[in-house]
């Protein structure tokens, strides 16, 4: 059976949620944890932007997909927010995982919340066609994006 675009966007949902545990874990002022921060932060970046793009932005076009499409879009913000703090805190210092918790806690929120609920509106409002047709677009998405952002 091909990959639905429910399938390619768990993928991400893995590598953040294991991300966000090995942040935590990391020792303050060593490389790993710097290393740590930037590969969340582009994985991040990419997937939202692809998710927003090919899988936001048609269940937005839906009245059935708009407050919780809205809603998602929201905690996007709100996650990029909180990278934009850590980026400005010392890595060395407990503000800094202090707020690396609170980046935690909302990813795995959002993520909850996701997979519980935005699939389910979005499962009705998509075909099966289209629900493989976009996890091509956002896996070739994603891949643009990460290159990009780990080339700046």
């Amino acid at each position: 059976m091909p990959e639905s675009i429910y399938d390619a966007l768990r993928e991400s949902h893995e590598t953040q949620r294991s991300l966000c545990r090995r942040l935590l874990r990391s020792k303050p002022g060593t490389r790993e944890r710097l290393d740590l921060f930037t590969g969340l932060r582009i994985e991040l970046a990419a997937h939202a932007a692809a998710e927003e793009r090919f899988l936001y932005a048609p269940i937005l076009m839906d009245d059935m997909g708009l407050d919780s499409s809205r809603h998602a879009l929201h905690e996007h913000h709100q996650i990029d927010e909180l990278v934009e703090d850590l980026q400005s805190l010392d890595p060395r210092y407990a503000a800094w995982l202090k707020k690396a918790r609170e980046l935690s806690e909302k990813v795995h929120h959002h993520l909850r919340e996701e997979e519980k609920k935005f699939f389910q509106v979005s499962g009705k409002i998509l075909g099966a066609t289209k629900k493989i047709q976009l996890a091509r677009q956002y896996r070739r998405d994603y891949t643009r994006m990460r290159r990009k952002l780990e080339a700046e």
